[in-house]
């Protein structure tokens, strides 16, 4: 094996370690960029989770504060 050969191998390994390094750490930012979405996504669902359950409780006061709603017992009222 001639000091060419070798060189050529050398630069081959150290271009492939290059190429995967810079494959990590796109990976790594990708990975950050996902979890930092993830975050965002938890915190709006609980927001959404927290509004839902008092538009919730405001409906169902609406409802119990209006006789639309109210329950009758239409026998009752006929005798």
């Amino acid at each position: 094996m001639s000091s060419d050969d070798g060189d050529m191998e050398n630069q081959a390994e150290l271009e492939e370690k290059t190429r995967l390094t810079n494959q990590v750490l796109e990976l790594q930012h990708t990975l950050e960029d996902l979890s930092a979405r993830v975050d965002a996504v938890k915190e709006e669902n609980l927001k959404l989770k927290s509004e839902n359950q008092v538009l919730g409780q405001y409906i169902e006061n609406l409802m119990s504060a209006s006789s639309v709603f109210q329950t009758t017992d239409t026998k009752s009222k006929r005798k």
